[in-house]
């Protein structure tokens, strides 16, 4: 696992402790955890149920890994797992396309120290998937690219974020984009005590 700072920025008011799990270098490459492709499930891959069940199980083992560790370098004595949505409105995907957000929470349920807020945030309207670089059949890349705000303006937050330590998980990382930045405003704004962001992949910087 590596530590970074989360920096402020105009997406983010204040520095915020950051982990991720590995470098995400792309599909096929040395070291990237490419089973976060199969947890999505997306149509057009078609990944069979044994590889789905192969990428829960090393979601999980990472998960095993690097939470305890997290636990035990911030102040909190509890943390509340929350977790970032996927790009479209929820209702807009199959149960066995969230299963991210489904393992993360019944990882935090289980394990001790760790309270399941993966219900807490809520995508109610489609925002820009930023990741893909050419169009895909049959889906609409519809709804904004971010900007400061996106997190609130497109998602229901819950009121039990209010006092909470939380720890604000993502798949892949990317400085650039803001999304996760922008997410991590929002639980503030929603009063929460302190924020730490964990994400499995960390993008490398190309320059």
């Amino acid at each position: 696992m590596n530590k970074f700072l989360m920096e402020a920025n105009q997406f983010l008011s204040r520095n915020v402790p950051g982990y991720f799990h590995t470098d995400f270098p792309g599909a096929g490459q040395p070291g990237n955890p490419d089973f976060l492709y199969k947890i999505k499930n997306d149509p057009h891959h078609k990944w069979s149920q044994q590889h789905i069940r192969n990428a829960l199980n090393g979601l999980n083992a990472v998960l095993s890994t690097d939470f305890p560790e997290i636990l035990r370098q911030v102040e909190a004595s509890v943390l509340t797992v929350c977790v970032v949505p996927r790009a479209k409105a929820e209702s807009s995907y199959r149960l066995d396309q969230l299963l991210f957000k489904k393992t993360v929470g019944e990882y935090a349920h289980s394990t001790s120290g760790f309270i399941d807020g993966s219900n807490f945030i809520i995508r109610h309207t489609n925002t820009r998937t930023t990741h893909l670089r050419n169009p895909v059949e049959g889906f609409e890349n519809d709804g904004r690219m971010p900007y400061r705000g996106i997190a609130s303006d497109t998602c229901n937050f819950s009121e039990h974020i209010r006092g909470r330590d939380i720890l604000l998980v993502d798949d892949i990382y990317t400085k650039t984009v803001n999304i996760d930045e922008d997410m991590v405003q929002a639980l503030f704004d929603n009063r929460a005590r302190s924020v730490v962001f964990y994400a499995i992949g960390n993008t490398p910087k190309r320059f």
